[in-house]
């Protein structure tokens, strides 16, 4: 993977965080549109109202032609407290406003997955300048980081030393040893997450979340709203969906995910979408000059793959850095980092190729750019927040290694190459400190405006069938397919794709039933 996967989408294992840009001007920007009444009295609960009708300040915050400011949010929506009260929480919010040419249509907010991708770093670094120009002309380009994440009073839990210890752990262990050490590093990550985030823990979950959106539609002065999510960010906007139809203007859910599917069953879809997405990389592979897994079929060049993955097991690669050489969980990783992105295919070859020859460094770069590991050795809290939000959207894959051993031929069945490890990073929240407070469950959204669902029939991280499950659920849902390889499809290079949307985001209409680009 290269940086572009990150920019356009943040996709991570969805229960595996083992595994797994500066500001804004306000000068010449224009204005954003005013207010329609978007919180009308009745419509809110009374003691949510000095939230919903408070004021942002925007200011600069670096990135010229963004602006930055900082809504209030209830930490327990159970017990709210008011905005200027210790139990409000900060939500980082940016945006940059729509500058015409065309009719200002209000505000598009963009999530870019995870959990535990920053929206802003999403909106400046991508959306806010690479989003089609007739979109950022009529729209003003908003997101936020989510409770828990980056700028939002984040989760935190391990240091970066502790971090590079936490990635090396083997993930495929041979033997009780090898388990009681990954058992050990589980608990380890969750006792660093209770000890410096216990106040927020129970409550970043996605229903929060969601509800922290309608709270941001409010202040920005609309009356629906208006999303582009992409991966985990479908099902934020799935869930404001089911919570409120009725302030549902035009939702994109790009790269879905099923919320009817259990941890279980998501982890194990997710498995064999890994695999599906390596098979394809196979087979490109195989037809490159000099391709380092060989020629042949795509068994063959995975055999190649999972004997490498065995070696570095055995006898981890130097990477020039003394303290993190490349052993098969940190090389698996980076494999399937470069995996979400076809434009990262030859990254991978070359890093195999590196890697074959002695040289672990090329993937070493990948699983860092995956884990969003700076070159000083600091984390981003991508895999914090994601861990912290995935365990308490649904109860544990795994209650313990007995549960992992039973399940394993499932997970190998779905991946002969990813299956072992995947399967072992799922056990990480049946240590978490928090109960988890949420259930799979359909979810429908009976009353909302049309709300456009797209899948990649070879995604590796939302698999298609999950894209179509989705679309089955929502009683407005409409799916739009796209016939190709990579996580998500929005602004990936399809003009079919690309051409549907903007209609939809631009006039309102959405694609016609079952359509496929």
């Amino acid at each position: 993977m290269d940086t572009s996967r990150l920019l356009r989408t943040t996709g991570t294992v969805i229960a595996a965080a083992g595994l797994l840009l500066s500001g804004c001007t306000s000068g010449g920007l224009g204005e954003p549109r005013a207010s329609a009444s978007p919180a009308a009295p009745g419509t809110v609960p009374a003691a949510l109202r000095p939230y919903y009708e408070q004021k942002l300040s925007w200011r600069e915050c670096g990135v010229p032609g963004f602006q930055c400011a900082t809504m209030k949010a209830p930490l327990d929506y159970a017990d709210p407290g008011t905005p200027g009260s210790a139990q409000a929480i900060d939500v980082a919010v940016a945006r940059r406003v729509a500058t015409g040419p065309g009719k200002r249509l209000g505000s598009l907010v963009v999530n870019p997955g995870g959990p535990g991708g920053s929206g802003i770093g999403y909106l400046q670094a991508y959306a806010g300048i690479g989003y089609p120009a007739a979109v950022r002309a009529q729209y003003d380009m908003v997101s936020f980081d989510p409770r828990g994440v980056d700028r939002s009073t984040p989760v935190e839990c391990l240091s970066g030393p502790a971090m590079d210890k936490y990635t090396q752990v083997d993930q495929t262990p041979d033997d009780k040893a090898e388990q009681a050490a990954l058992v050990a590093a589980f608990k380890e990550f969750a006792a660093g997450c209770e000890t410096h985030s216990r106040r927020i823990l129970p409550h970043v979950g996605t229903v929060d979340a969601a509800r922290d959106m309608d709270m941001l539609r409010a202040v920005l002065g609309d009356e629906k709203l208006t999303y582009v999510g992409a991966s985990y960010g479908t099902f934020l906007g799935a869930t404001y969906a089911n919570l409120f139809p009725g302030r549902v203007g035009r939702l994109v859910l790009d790269g879905a995910m099923d919320p009817s599917r259990s941890a279980l069953e998501m982890n194990r879809d997710q498995t064999e979408g890994f695999e599906t997405a390596f098979r394809s990389f196979a087979r490109d592979c195989a037809k490159q000059p000099g391709c380092p897994l060989g020629k042949g079929s795509p068994d063959a060049v995975a055999q190649r793959l999972e004997e490498f993955f065995r070696k570095v097991d055995a006898q981890p690669l130097p990477t020039g850095d003394a303290a993190r050489p490349l052993g098969e969980s940190l090389a698996t990783t980076g494999v399937i980092a470069a995996l979400y992105d076809e434009s990262a295919w030859p990254q991978l070859r070359e890093a195999l190729t590196s890697a074959l020859g002695g040289d672990g460094s090329g993937l070493l770069a990948l699983a860092d750019s995956y884990y969003e590991r700076e070159p000083d050795g600091k984390y981003a809290n991508l895999m914090f927040a994601n861990a912290a939000v995935n365990c308490l959207d649904q109860p544990p894959a795994f209650t313990g290694p007995a549960a992992v051993e039973a399940a394993l031929p499932s997970f190998e069945k779905a991946s002969p190459v990813f299956g072992a490890g995947l399967a072992w990073a799922s056990l990480n929240c049946a240590y978490w400190p928090v109960q988890a407070t949420g259930t799979a469950g359909r979810l429908t959204a009976k009353g909302a405006a049309p709300i456009v669902v797209v899948g990649t029939t070879r995604d590796p991280a939302t698999p298609y069938k999950w894209a179509k499950g989705l679309a089955d659920q929502l009683d407005s849902g409409t799916l739009l397919t796209y016939d190709g390889d990579g996580h998500t499809a929005y602004g990936r290079g399809s003009d079919c794709v690309d051409t549907a949307i903007n209609r939809y985001l631009l006039d309102g209409t959405p694609p016609p039933p079952a359509k496929r680009c």
